[in-house]
């Protein structure tokens, strides 16, 4: 039995992308987040260590962290269509967006969500300090590696329909949270029609609008 337990506003929305997808039999439990602090509640901590999204338990056993729970089922469905084969050109990009969405992505737009709080939240005195660091850290690495992926993802996204080709892959799954929050939170100043697109074709999957129907729309803290 396949149980997916899905904190709302997370990345676990991907993985009930993903069971869509493979058209699979699962369970979804919903947890609300807590009110005061935003993180999970005590229930969902209780399943794993860190109580970070996506979890996933199979007969018992709770799978963590989303690449790595994608390539589980992957493996055991090879038959999707998910996943280029090994000797597919395919497969080189498909194993770089697999890793870059939490590896590349992922840090930078987390470092942005925590600056822009870290900015607004504190005593008018000491926002000051706060905002010259920030700016600092900003104008150094943080806006120039942001307008560096960003660029890049659009650029790729001009040469295929998907980011491992003219097919739905994993890599697309993984790469949609990481991009939903990039559009709304990386002011990058580019143009990403190419970005907008790709961002359509996936909302418009029926296994995506299933998802969607089932864990609830997401909303992108930014």
């Amino acid at each position: 039995m396949i149980t997916v337990h899905h904190l709302k506003n997370s990345r676990s929305m991907r993985i009930i992308w993903l069971m869509e997808e493979l058209g699979l039999d699962y369970e979804l439990k919903v947890y609300d987040r807590n009110p005061e602090t935003n993180l999970a509640p005590d229930d969902y901590r209780a399943l794993h260590p860190l109580g970070k999204a996506p979890l996933v338990t199979v007969d018992g056993v709770t799978l963590a962290e989303t690449g790595a729970i994608v390539e589980y089922f992957l493996d055991k469905h090879p038959e999707s269509g998910l996943r280029p084969d090994q000797d597919a050109p395919e497969r080189v990009p498909y194993q770089y967006w697999m890793h870059a969405a939490e590896g590349s992505l992922m840090p930078l737009l987390i470092m942005q969500l925590f600056f822009t709080r870290m900015e607004t939240t504190p005593p008018f005195p000491i926002k000051q300090i706060v905002k010259a660091v920030t700016g600092k850290v900003r104008d150094l690495y943080l806006s120039p590696s942001l307008k560096g992926i960003m660029s890049y993802i659009e650029a790729e996204l001009g040469k295929s329909e998907y980011f491992a080709g003219d097919t739905l892959s994993g890599a697309d799954i993984m790469m949609s949270f990481p991009l939903e929050a990039g559009m709304a939170r990386a002011n990058t100043g580019i143009a990403m029609p190419n970005t907008i697109a790709w961002l359509e074709r996936i909302h418009s999957r029926p296994a995506y609008e299933a998802a969607v129907q089932k864990g609830g729309a997401q909303e992108i803290v930014r």
